[in-house]
């Protein structure tokens, strides 16, 4: 198995984080990635914002934890269950920003695995986050749009968690079930 191959099989969405913040060349690469990704007609509908302001990060999280006790006190008590946390104490997020264009949808979700590819290769822990739009969408929304200086016009698209964990996980099992063929 070649090393790209490798990374895609043993990557995991990592949902524990130590304080261990990223080091500058780390935050380097996975800028480098996000900027490497494909998009269609090479429109690049995307702004790319790396968040590493730990207080900023936590502001959002409780932000977020409110959007969902409004939303489904069910919900809330299992985020509670498992630790009270969206981001997961994550040192970083990738905030991926979008225009709203056709294709735009596909182009942040390949960007966001470009990010998570990248991670895993470097030996980091990571994780698609779409819950990241939670906090975009509560009373705090438009301050962290601003805070995150998200451009005129533009949306959430998708985010990546990423930092160190002391808890390697495993990634899913493979469902061959999930594959047909047309030959």
């Amino acid at each position: 198995m070649n090393e790209t191959q490798k990374t895609i099989t043993e990557r995991y969405s990592c949902r524990a984080y130590n304080d261990t913040p990223l080091t500058e060349e780390q935050i380097k690469t996975l800028a480098e990635a996000a900027l490497a990704s494909p998009s269609a007609i090479n429109r690049q509908p995307w702004r790319v914002i790396i968040v590493t302001d730990k207080a900023l990060l936590e502001a959002m999280d409780a932000e977020a934890l409110n959007v969902i006790k409004a939303q489904d006190e069910n919900w809330h008590a299992q985020v509670m269950k498992r630790g009270g946390t969206i981001f997961y104490n994550a040192p970083c997020m990738v905030m991926i920003a979008s225009d709203g264009s056709d294709h735009a949808a596909a182009d942040c979700g390949i960007l966001s695995e470009n990010v998570a590819l990248a991670a895993q290769a470097m030996g980091l822990g990571n994780v698609i986050c779409g819950m990241a739009r939670l906090p975009l969408l509560g009373a705090r929304g438009q301050e962290f749009s601003q805070k995150l200086g998200f451009p005129e016009g533009f949306v959430f698209g998708m985010a990546v968690l990423v930092g160190n964990t002391d808890e390697p996980g495993e990634p899913h099992e493979l469902d061959w079930g999930k594959i047909s063929y047309v030959r």
